[in-house]
């Protein structure tokens, strides 16, 4: 059962790569990155086991064995999303025991590019206990348990993140995520400064943590072979029963999830909505602009797919001041590099309505009236978020005489996005999350050519805004106030230029693209 659930795997693989040339080249990258990851690994152990030395051998081999299950944790949900070919949903309405169902999602687990690289670089690691025989014996069950407890537990938080919770709740704890993944920068700058303010030398300092990850299930199976080679096997026995420990208790997890989200029905919650309340739409001016600007902006509010894209927005800010101080040119370019981001915001606008597109068709609504009430949905939120950003940044640097300058880039970028994305929306759609989908799952039909695509209008958007953005550069530099004045109307006159350029042409081109468009929308891979 298990190989025939694997061939199948690899059949669907061959033949969405044969039929999608981009993903193929995507692909091949994805493999020469790896193997030259596993090539540098492999290289770094010969090295450590020329050394001869266990004070450098353990912390470097229990750091790198606890960031390489953080690693099978986040990074392939942060890179390339999960794996949606073969999951438990999936294999759900056949007749598979559980221990069949769990066996074929662990072999798939494995014998993708980052198991079969996992395993590689893990046997490997042998390499550094050749010189004490001792050590080996420890190491060899030590290495199946590590790089099966990374197997499992990525396969835990698959089952977790399609666990029949509420919907809400699934948003919720992945926009969470996304945010820590996003600060993990500054927090590993807080505990780097917390290292930095401790005493002693730092290799002593990191041999001590060592010591302590050692007896944590991150790292125990990485440390058991470094306590054998130094000749304390009750410390190597007992971690390698943790280690032992923590992969049975992740495998008993898995199995609880797995019967909850395969056999449990799924709960649905209703909400009751007083009888004539219309909410936006009866606020908003009637006709199809109105309509248009209320959905809009309903979606940008309820939807977790467009407030995803505002989440780096004030993050930013925070980010910059960590990584060069309230002071840097970076905390002061906040509010342009927050334009940059939400300049594209209405890239994905009709791919976002699915198949629902086809009530918007049927309606009858112009082109032109669908494209300004889309922008004008987006700009409620980005154009206050974008001052508000601009305003707060340069309060705290002391740079409020750069405020003219700042907003004259930041609102020229976003209001020239804004006319880009009313043309491009109407010539590409793309496959994005489902309603309710995790931030991080794979997108089935994505390819290589819809990533380039983004820059391609990010470019565009950039041409466009160039004269307020070399105006904004030319007044902070030289400090010219009356530059700064000039930038921001610049900035403004040339986005509010693209916004009539692009609702205009934008409204032609869904004219006549939406018959098709909503063809190829229905062509996606579910």
């Amino acid at each position: 059962m298990v190989a025939t659930v694997l061939r199948l795997r690899y059949r669907i693989l061959g033949n969405n790569l044969s039929r999608r040339p981009w993903q193929l080249v995507g692909f091949c990258f994805g493999v020469l990155w790896a193997l030259g990851l596993l090539a540098l690994i492999v290289a770094g152990f010969v090295a450590l086991s020329a050394s001869q030395s266990l004070s450098l051998i353990a912390p470097v081999l229990v750091f790198g064995g606890g960031l390489l299950l953080l690693g099978w944790l986040l990074g392939p949900l942060l890179l390339a999303g999960l794996d949606s070919t073969v999951d438990a949903s999936r294999l759900a309405p056949f007749p598979l025991r559980r221990s069949q169902l769990m066996s074929a999602l662990a072999a798939v687990g494995a014998t993708g590019i980052p198991g079969i690289i996992t395993a590689a670089a893990a046997i490997s690691s042998l390499i550094l206990w050749v010189r004490w025989p001792a050590a080996l014996l420890v190491a060899v069950p030590a290495v199946v348990l590590a790089v099966a407890t990374c197997v499992v537990a990525t396969q835990l938080m698959s089952a977790l993140s399609q666990s029949s919770g509420s919907r809400r709740g699934r948003e919720i704890t992945g926009t969470l995520v996304l945010i820590v993944l996003i600060l993990s920068g500054p927090i590993l700058t807080g505990v780097l400064s917390v290292l930095d303010r401790a005493t002693g030398e730092l290799s002593s300092r990191f041999a001590d943590a060592a010591a302590v990850l050692g007896w944590t299930p991150l790292a125990a199976a990485w440390s058991a072979p470094v306590d054998a080679a130094a000749g304390s096997w009750a410390a190597a026995l007992a971690k390698l029963a943790i280690a032992a420990a923590t992969l049975a208790l992740l495998v008993w997890l898995w199995d609880r999830v797995l019967t909850a989200s395969t056999v449990a029905p799924a709960r649905r919650s209703v909400r009751a909505v007083r009888s004539g309340a219309l909410q936006l739409f009866g606020r908003m001016p009637t006709g199809g602009v109105g309509a248009t600007w209320a959905r809009s902006l309903t979606a940008w509010l309820r939807d977790p797919r467009y407030l995803r894209q505002l989440i780096v927005v004030p993050l930013f800010p925070i980010l910059f001041a960590f990584a060069g101080g309230v002071d840097g040119w970076l905390f002061g370019a906040s509010a342009v590099m927050a334009a940059l981001v939400l300049a594209i915001a209405g890239y994905a606008d009709i791919s976002y309505d699915g198949t629902a597109f086809a009530s918007v068709i049927s309606t009858g609504i112009r082109g032109r009236d669908d494209r300004l009430g889309r922008l004008l949905g987006a700009a409620c939120i980005g154009v206050p978020l974008l001052l508000a950003v601009a305003i707060i940044t340069t309060s705290v640097a002391g740079t409020q005489e750069n405020l003219p300058a700042l907003l004259g880039a930041a609102l020229g970028l976003l209001l020239s996005g804004y006319g880009v994305t009313a043309v491009s929306s109407a010539l590409i759609v793309t496959p994005v999350p489902s309603p309710g989908d995790s931030p991080f799952r794979s997108v089935p039909g994505q390819t290589f050519l819809n990533g380039l695509l983004v820059f391609v209008v990010w470019g565009a958007a950039l041409v466009l805004a160039s004269p307020a953005l070399v105006l904004a550069v030319v007044a902070t530099v030289g400090g010219s106030a009356a530059l700064g004045w000039i930038a921001l109307a610049v900035g403004v006159g040339a986005g509010l230029a693209a916004i009539a350029g692009g609702v205009l042409l934008g409204g032609r081109t869904l004219d006549r693209t939406a018959p098709d468009l909503l063809q190829r929308i229905k062509a996606f891979p579910t």
